[in-house]
């Protein structure tokens, strides 16, 4: 009489049998939205092709968009974009600190779970490298039979979480052996998260030497066609923005949102950081400090686009004191947020 195979006698996970390795655990991958490897041209042109040609990101017509991007885009913005991440590049690394963050948030993460031994953590990018389809087999080679993906972005937009995701997808469809799947939703509005922030504004403005007239909650631009199709990212975070000005108290009526990173001709979310930097230094205002609430570690689009430039075009139309308010990065508070967040999405995985 034949014997049915038995599941103890093999684990397999993704394409290879593992024989007695572990089974049945719980791959937490956190996931940002990329990074060049390096500086030079042909990197920042590899990353920007695959950024640029995300339909998620650039919803023009492909037959339409082909040409520019190849043609103009291409051509032309890996060196000013290679310029920029050299501004701000970790020397010491020889990464971009989004890299460096990224990383550093996984490793700090692991170790808040570390009591729990059924648990690994990994990270990964939605562009460039290590991409979300390696460390999804990474986690299952080491048996992960469960997966909790986290796109690193608080407010939902379908250019980032909803990408993120698609790329998780797409992975599992290739595998015969899929681990069930939980993704983290946003979380524009998550208690923890909005104290994490308010704590963050007011320790950075004790260390000031200055008290400024307005603080500016700086968001990622999106385009407005994209709202008006049903994106509820600028409704979340307007909810980021009224809870955290509520989470301030008196300090909250000095709160003011505006949308950076505009890309194209298009009209995108407004009011657009680098005007109001410029229409509050003309009316007068000399002291502004400014947050990115929407991105979870600092990057290009803080460090160079915030930190550099949007403080220069202050500067230079009359404002006299300008502070940038880092992201929540690898600080306790930011990872008391990401383990928060897990920890809520592993019940009944994990209790």
């Amino acid at each position: 009489m034949n014997e049915s195979p038995r599941g103890d006698v093999l684990a397999k996970t993704g394409d290879e049998t593992t024989g007695d390795a572990p089974y049945g655990k719980i791959g937490v991958l956190l996931v940002n939205l990329g990074t060049p490897d390096d500086t030079d041209y042909w990197s920042m042109r590899r990353y920007l092709k695959e950024f640029l040609s995300d339909r998620r990101v650039i919803e023009i017509n492909p037959v339409l968009w082909w040409p520019i991007l190849n043609g103009i885009v291409l051509t032309t913005r890996p060196s000013k974009s290679g310029e920029a991440y050299r501004s701000i590049w970790n020397e010491e690394l020889d990464e971009s600190p989004l890299r460096t963050l990224t990383r550093a948030q996984s490793e700090k993460v692991a170790d808040k779970l570390g009591h729990r031994d059924d648990i690994i953590v990994d990270w990964a990018m939605r562009y460039g490298t290590p991409t979300i389809a390696s460390r999804i087999d990474a986690l299952t080679k080491r048996g992960c039979n469960r997966l909790l993906v986290f796109p690193l972005y608080p407010q939902y937009a379908a250019a980032t979480t909803a990408t993120v995701n698609d790329t998780v997808f797409d992975k599992l469809k290739t595998m015969r052996v899929q681990p069930a799947l939980r993704t983290v939703p946003p979380y524009p509005k998550d208690p923890v998260y909005i104290q994490a922030l308010a704590d963050s504004i007011t320790a950075h403005l004790a260390d000031l030497d200055f008290e400024p007239e307005v603080i500016v909650a700086s968001y990622h631009g999106l385009p407005k066609a994209y709202i008006d199709k049903g994106d509820p990212y600028q409704c979340q975070c307007m909810d980021t923005s009224d809870a955290l000005r509520e989470a301030l108290g008196p300090l909250g009526d000095k709160l003011k949102t505006t949308f950076q990173s505009r890309f194209g001709r298009a009209e995108w979310l407004q009011p657009y950081t680098d005007k109001t930097m410029e229409a509050l230094a003309r009316d007068g205002v000399k002291r502004i400090a400014i947050l990115t609430p929407g991105f979870v570690a600092d990057c290009v689009e803080t460090l160079e686009e915030i930190a550099g430039e949007a403080c220069e075009i202050f500067l230079e139309h009359g404002g006299e004191q300008f502070s940038f308010i880092p992201c929540l990065n690898d600080s306790d508070g930011g990872i008391r947020v990401l383990v928060h967040l897990i920890e809520q999405e592993l019940k009944g995985w994990a209790d």
